[in-house]
């Protein structure tokens, strides 16, 4: 097993960590990532090697997402076949719910492991308010109920690797980018529960309000921009066909036709990310099921009852969003398998190693 420990500036609570975890488990490997925390920060880096780790660096800071990515080859690469716990530098991960979410992973072969925090007791506002606004707007837009979609205490199998280096996001969105994509790609999440540890009212996150939450954000924002962009290409060319051709079914086959294509490559290239060989086939299957439904739903409600086109239309797409979301996320965009790409983590070039 090993535990990766991406760290900006830390403090010396890494090397702490480091040996705290050496001594309840002496036979894990610890991989610390110097995320370009300068000269200022060495002697924190040389006790975490002191104490055990092997530390490499980056030259400048490049973000948290980053320095994952990079942990995570490096370890594919010298330890091939071990299962990867990511923790924070700063204390926030006692070295017992680090292991504890180890365990698990370990018979998760397909599923990722959260650690999540209960947010009991002296929690600072920003973070309490970050991890509730965070957790709707994730169920809002995935349907997936998470109790801590923020934490940095995860673990991945040893084959989830390669796909780990592939998911973009090079600062904090990446973590939550791995969350929005874990299902499309075959990844199952479990939960274990944590303690609720903040030190010095989270004093040494370096975690920026502004810039950082537009990163976070930033996948769920594409995420639910995907269907709408769809809903308004399937609406405008719904009402120019119908005023071209005076055909409801027409109009309604076409337009759902060309705002499908539109929704299929946006979430296949910036949502999902990948879906398999057979997921346009797939995706065909369900428009052409959803497209039976939209017709006939629209012709009782405009047709037969008289309701106004548009709200004929608003009703129809509220019965069958979710029901097609759903059907993408777990069957579309779905990949059957193993994840593709160890291999390549561990075929990375090697990192210089200061220690």
């Amino acid at each position: 097993m090993i535990v990766l420990v991406p760290a900006y500036e830390p403090d010396g609570r890494l090397g702490a960590l480091v040996a705290d975890l050496l001594a309840a488990q002496p036979d894990l490997h610890v991989l610390v990532v110097d995320d370009g925390s300068g000269p200022a920060s060495a002697g924190a880096f040389a006790d975490a090697a002191s104490a055990g780790a092997v530390v490499v660096h980056h030259e400048v800071n490049r973000g948290k997402g980053r320095a994952l990515k990079t942990g995570f080859r490096e370890a594919a690469r010298r330890w091939p076949g071990e299962d990867v716990v990511c923790a924070d530098s700063d204390g926030q991960h006692t070295p017992g719910d680090v292991l504890a979410v180890a365990a698990r992973v370990a018979g998760s072969r397909r599923a990722m492991v959260l650690g999540v925090r209960r947010f009991s007791g002296p929690v600072p506002g920003r973070s309490r308010l970050g991890n509730a606004v965070t957790r709707r707007l994730f169920v809002l837009t995935t349907g997936i109920d998470l109790s801590d979609t923020q934490t940095g205490l995860r673990a991945y199998p040893c084959e989830m690797l390669g796909w780990l280096c592939r998911v973009e996001g090079e600062r904090f969105e990446y973590e939550l980018e791995l969350l929005l994509r874990a299902h499309g790609a075959g990844h199952a999440v479990v939960e274990v529960p944590i303690a609720t540890v903040y030190l010095e009212g989270n004093a040494s996150s370096h975690f920026r309000p502004v810039r950082d939450s537009l990163r976070v954000y930033a996948p769920m924002a594409r995420f639910a921009a995907s269907s709408l962009l769809a809903a308004a290409v399937d609406y405008a060319l719904l009402v120019l066909l119908h005023v071209l051709s005076g055909s409801l079914l027409l109009s309604v086959v076409g337009a759902r036709v060309v705002s499908a294509s539109v929704n299929y490559r946006t979430n296949r290239r910036f949502v999902f990310g990948r879906g398999g060989r057979h997921a346009g086939l797939r995706y065909a299957a369900l428009v052409a099921v959803v497209l039976a439904a939209n017709a006939a739903l629209m012709q009782v409600l405009v047709g037969r009852l008289g309701l106004a086109l548009l709200v004929g239309k608003v009703l129809t797409e509220a019965v069958l969003l979710t029901v097609s979301f759903v059907v993408q996320r777990r069957c579309v965009f779905a990949v059957a398998g193993p994840a593709p790409g160890v291999a390549e983590a561990a075929r990375a070039p090697a990192l210089r190693e200061r220690v």
